[in-house]
């Protein structure tokens, strides 16, 4: 019997996988940390196998640890008696409340298996809601930009927690960065939002995201168009080339 760590994707229901439906169709009991993940399973599975479980919004580590040790204590039984699956929005073992979970489960009931079934992330959801291309190749780091902090350094950066956007840019333009902030992208929850003014995203919205690259960055993509030299033939551009020799 197992305890299945089920990534629900961004938040639209028929972006679950079809792993991750099986599972949550065949699993006893379904846990759901909150509201949003709780209205996606439930599109895949009966109110009557829903558990809820109560985790604090709070930064007291006493608190928190005390959440998910009775969380892990509640799941634990069940799921050596049966199968039991734990959603969570995303992917869980990106910037998940799963991890949480997993890591008590493994120091206080160690003998209950475990399997992640993964999820469409937030990163690859708003690369593609934005249609931003991240090409072969490409340095892109993840951070975390909570109550306005503006981390630097890589020539692009997909930010998580975007919970005070104005602050968070005038950071990131300081320091040389274009920016495009994006709400609750693929989200059957809230309003959709993309936009490259803060002005328009200032009120505090966990679900915010924000895609930064640097204003000088000079990219060459591969293409498939031809150039003509000088004798009027057709020859393939420096990126046709470029990515023939790697082929």
């Amino acid at each position: 019997m197992t305890l299945y760590g089920v990534g629900l994707g961004p938040g639209e229901a028929d972006l679950v996988t079809v792993r991750g439906q099986e599972v949550l169709e065949n699993a006893d009991v379904v846990y759901s940390p909150g509201r949003l993940s709780r209205t996606v399973a439930l599109n895949h599975v009966d109110e009557s196998k829903i558990g809820d479980l109560d985790f604090p919004m709070t930064k007291d580590e006493a608190k928190l640890r005390a959440a998910w040790k009775e969380a892990a204590a509640e799941i634990a039984p069940n799921a050596r008696d049966g199968d039991v699956a734990f959603v969570t929005l995303g992917d869980p073992n990106v910037y998940s409340t799963f991890g949480h979970l997993r890591r008590t489960i493994d120091a206080f009931h160690s003998d209950v298996d475990l399997e992640i079934v993964p999820g469409v992330s937030a990163v690859t959801a708003f690369a593609t809601a934005m249609g931003v291309e991240i090409e072969a190749g490409a340095g892109l780091s993840l951070r975390e930009a909570a109550s306005g902090h503006s981390p630097t350094g890589p020539d692009r950066m997909i930010l998580f927690k975007v919970t005070d956007a104005p602050a968070t840019h005038e950071g990131l333009v300081a320091a040389g960065y274009d920016v495009t902030y994006g709400r609750r992208l693929f989200m059957e929850q809230g309003e959709t939002l993309v936009t490259d003014d803060p002005r328009e995203i200032d009120e505090r919205d966990y679900y915010t995201l924000a895609y930064a690259e640097k204003a000088d960055l000079e990219v060459e993509q591969a293409t498939a168009a031809f150039g003509t030299d000088e004798s009027g033939s057709e020859e393939a551009t420096t990126a046709d080339t470029a990515e023939a020799i790697d082929d």
